[in-house]
């Protein structure tokens, strides 16, 4: 798969580096008219004779869907982390395919025996995180859906999901206003971590702070258990100073009300420059007609993913706490 990958990121770089020297575009432009161009393997007829030559030669230099889905998405992770780079707005990140695939595994354990589910990401960005997901799960029927506010990550999400060959709806909208969406069996979500600047939305939401602005990652996790069906799962990535700031008690007696907490896993140290970024994921149950609490919270410190040995006991704990524990 390495030869693919690196195959494709090539084309995709080449390609969109043509378009942000001919348009004087960002990069970041170019790779949603490349990866565009890409699938459609169509080039605009109304363009300069030599700009659309070289166009056509990298259409016809190959066909994206001989190439494995993986590889596809890897490729377009590593152009956009590319057109990221060092102008990249905090809310503007791919998340790590490390998480992506471990949360991937967990859906996978307590959904263990289905056949198809509803999957929602209510901040997806670019969906590297829905696709990481999908591409683990390839003998389920899984419905998808993606909401992003931002113009240029939806159209990136949008782009990749055509490379993907999947099927995800997606809505352009603020996420803490309302969806059109009926509840979902599964959400997975990398929270954006912050202050929601809009406080007469914010002031529906049981989170809402009473003074100033309230946080984004709050007000998403409440929005998230609006839209999941009862005794379906949320998987979210949240900063690991989640249950320690000042408005703790507030969502501690929230969640409480109307979640089973099931686990709480720390992600790896080394994963962050700062400690202070470091991320857990935060799986819940939402509460319904015969669901309880676990017998114990599933709680575990994650080694560094480079460590084989320590992650697989790491999974066999794991696999323990479904046997004894869930």
């Amino acid at each position: 798969m390495e030869q693919q990958l690196n195959e494709l990121f090539n084309w995709l770089d080449e390609t969109s580096t043509i378009i942000e020297q001919e348009e004087n575009t960002p990069y970041i432009e170019a790779l949603i008219a490349s990866s565009n161009l890409l699938f459609e393997q169509q080039v605009p007829e109304d363009l300069e004779p030599n700009y659309q030559k070289q166009l056509t030669d990298k259409v016809n230099q190959f066909q994206f869907n001989q190439y494995d889905r993986e590889a596809r998405r890897k490729a377009m992770q590593l152009a956009i982390l590319k057109g990221m780079k060092g102008a990249t707005q905090q809310h503007h990140y791919i998340t790590p395919d490390t998480i992506g695939v471990f949360v991937g595994y967990l859906i996978n354990k307590f959904l263990e025996g289905e056949q198809s589910y509803r999957l929602f990401d209510p901040a997806c960005g670019s969906s590297n995180l829905l696709l990481t997901i999908l591409n683990q799960q390839e003998h389920l029927t899984v419905d998808t859906y993606g909401s992003e506010v931002d113009p240029t990550l939806i159209r990136l999400a949008f782009n990749n999901t055509n490379l993907q060959e999947r099927e995800i709806e997606y809505f352009h909208q603020d996420s803490l206003k309302p969806i059109l969406l009926e509840p979902v069996d599964v959400v997975a979500s990398d929270l954006p971590v912050g202050y929601y600047p809009d406080d007469e939305a914010a002031s529906s939401y049981e989170l809402k702070a009473e003074e100033g602005h309230s946080y984004a990652h709050h007000l998403f996790i409440e929005q998230s258990i609006k839209y999941t069906k009862e005794g379906g799962y949320l998987f979210f990535v949240v900063p690991s100073f989640l249950f320690e700031s000042e408005q703790k008690e507030q969502l501690q007696a929230f969640l409480k009300d109307q979640v089973h907490i099931v686990g709480v896993l720390e992600l790896p140290k080394t994963m962050f420059k700062d400690e202070k970024f470091s991320r857990s994921i935060l799986v819940l149950q939402k509460k319904g007609e015969g669901t309880r609490d676990p017998k114990k919270v599933m709680l575990a410190q994650l080694p560094s993913f480079k460590d084989v040995h320590a992650t697989n006991n790491v999974i066999k704990q794991i696999d323990q706490w479904f046997k004894n524990d869930r």
